[in-house]
């Protein structure tokens, strides 16, 4: 991520914790990061991996969509891209994003906020995904979802696979 991004970053972030009225101390514990890296992303420094960013996500309640929708650029680490698209504006949250990853690749996700769902369809390659233990095999043109508030991975086999990734979380108030 360039500078530019990460400034935007750091401030949307910020932003969205004190809306929240946390501390950076309460933020920075609840996402299991050190104090001192979450002021540095808030200030624009540091290099903050996806996971990092979605346990922001989840300890400020807010779709990852939200927390990266400033930022035009893919966010990737560990061969993993991924871009929002767009964000729905009504009941449920939706989020749209591309994701490409690269061959041999493995990649584990932490749990989404409760009764969020993930659907996915890939374009290119092939891949196993799913929650841990429970992965299914898809191919170019399958379609697939899950429930993504438990921990689950992405696995591509020999080629690059790029999918379309929708997460619909659930709606306020609304027991999964």
């Amino acid at each position: 991520m360039d500078r530019l991004a990460l400034g935007t970053l750091g401030q949307h972030l910020q932003r969205l914790r004190q809306d929240k009225g946390l501390s950076l101390s309460h933020l920075a514990a609840a996402a299991g990061i050190a104090k001192s890296n979450l002021s540095r992303l808030e200030q624009g420094n540091g290099n903050p991996t996806l996971d990092t960013l979605w346990r922001l996500a989840v300890q400020l309640n807010v779709p990852f969509g939200t927390l990266v929708a400033p930022i035009t650029v893919p966010l990737g680490e560990d061969g993993v891209q991924v871009q929002l698209i767009d964000q729905g504006q009504q009941a449920p949250q939706v989020d749209a994003y591309w994701m490409r990853c690269a061959p041999r690749t493995t990649r584990h996700a932490e749990p989404h906020t409760p009764g969020t769902r993930e659907s996915l369809t890939v374009i290119s390659g092939e891949l196993e995904v799913g929650p841990e233990g429970e992965v299914t095999r898809l191919h170019a043109g399958d379609s697939f979802g899950f429930p993504a508030d438990r921990p689950h991975c992405y696995r591509t086999g020999e080629h690059w696979a790029t999918l379309l990734v929708t997460i619909v979380y659930a709606k306020e108030g609304a027991t999964p």
